[in-house]
């Protein structure tokens, strides 16, 4: 049976405990670093920050409800090439699913890399995540953002990001090890619990005390699933309601710019170079003005729902719903709610659900004899 450990609050607070629990874990002489969010300063955004010496862990603050982007990429960088050294990285379970994702495509690999997923309630999209935090300092927010949450509701009357209301994947897959927030009491202790043979042989060396499972974890899952399943079918209704036609399409993306922000941080769209930056669509002066001419008018940019298109193709079946999408876009555009309801159709299709198994294949990477047959005999 895995190991459930308890990291003791003592009255530190749950974000200093956590600090000490990645200072136990950086001083074991198999890691070499610590991935994790940190407050560089005392206000503003925690960033993605690879610790290797634990007295740079007093900003740590791996409870923050702050996302400013999906850290899988950073760690496809950390692991695409051989190092000879090890370290742990801290991720959501979106994030995980994302690295998943990278790791079948050979664009990142587990082999020196330490996965400690965080059960996540889910967090602010950057606009907002600054409103909340205010002229508080970052690791104060945090606690109370949590502490709100226990209570049945956000402080101040805040939204989770779009993205995080109708994810239906709070708790981490694929992880070593699981710092289970869903059902503790955060101001006694928090469980972790060792999911493979590395977590488990860490988490032994740390010595900390066991914890009796128990089912608070389960039943606030559930719940939290639930609701959150029950937000993304509605979601998804009114998408499709509102882009049935490719006249409603163009005017649900009405306010793109092709800034590309959304492919940018998109953790899966891994491409070195897109054809959206390429020569194929450098119009000339000319074909704007025939264009024009034609139809009376032309629309700047151009494109702009063809860019869409060839993403949604491009990457439907890895989309993890992290949102970093719609974080991303200046106006506002809800990128991430379109893309889901996209992504469910076509990875209900190829029954695959991205990010949550190494050994299930992303389609189209394997050849299958009998798919889609009821396609395949319509067509003859």
């Amino acid at each position: 049976m895995a190991t459930t450990a308890r990291i003791q609050i003592d009255g530190q607070g749950p974000v200093v405990a956590l600090q000490g629990f990645f200072r136990r874990l950086l001083e074991d002489e198999s890691l070499s670093g610590v991935m994790l969010p940190v407050h560089l300063f005392r206000h503003g955004m925690p960033m993605p920050t690879l610790v290797t010496r634990p007295d740079q862990l007093d900003r740590a603050d791996p409870l923050a409800p702050a996302f400013p982007m999906n850290s899988a990429k950073l760690v496809s960088r950390l692991t695409r090439g051989a190092t000879g050294e090890r370290i742990a990285v801290v991720m959501r379970p979106c994030e995980i699913r994302a690295f998943i994702e990278l790791v079948k495509l050979n664009q990142g690999s587990l082999e020196e890399v330490i996965l400690i997923g965080m059960d996540c309630p889910g967090a602010f999209d950057n606009a907002h995540y600054k409103e909340f935090l205010g002229d508080r300092e970052g690791m104060a927010a945090s606690v109370q953002f949590h502490a709100s949450l226990s209570n049945g509701g956000l402080a101040g009357g805040f939204e989770l990001a779009p993205a995080c209301r109708v994810c239906e994947y709070p708790s981490p897959h694929g992880a070593d090890m699981v710092i289970g927030l869903h059902g503790a009491d955060l101001g006694s202790a928090i469980p972790v619990m060792a999911t493979s043979a590395r977590g488990e042989a860490l988490l032994g060396a740390m010595g900390l005390p066991e914890e009796s499972p128990d089912d608070r974890r389960e039943k606030a899952l559930a719940a939290l699933t639930a609701t959150r399943v029950q937000a993304r079918d509605a979601m998804m209704e009114q998408v499709s309601a509102r882009t049935g036609t490719l006249e409603q399409l163009a005017e649900y993306l009405s306010g793109c710019v092709n800034c590309y922000n959304c492919r940018v941080a998109c953790p899966v769209c891994y491409c070195k170079e897109c054809v959206f930056n390429t020569d194929v669509f450098e119009h000339k002066p000319w074909q704007y003005l025939g264009w024009a001419k034609r139809k009376g008018s032309l629309k700047l940019p151009t494109d702009t729902v063809f860019y869409h298109l060839t993403r949604m193709a491009h990457m439907s079946t890895a989309c993890v719903g992290c949102g970093q999408c719609s974080n991303a876009c200046p106006n506002g555009v809800e990128v991430v709610e379109l893309f889901r309801t996209v992504a469910a159709r076509t990875q209900a299709g190829f029954d695959y659900l991205p990010g949550l198994s190494l050994d299930q294949a992303p389609p189209l990477t394997v050849f299958k004899e009998d798919e889609f047959q009821d396609t395949v005999s319509h067509l003859a």
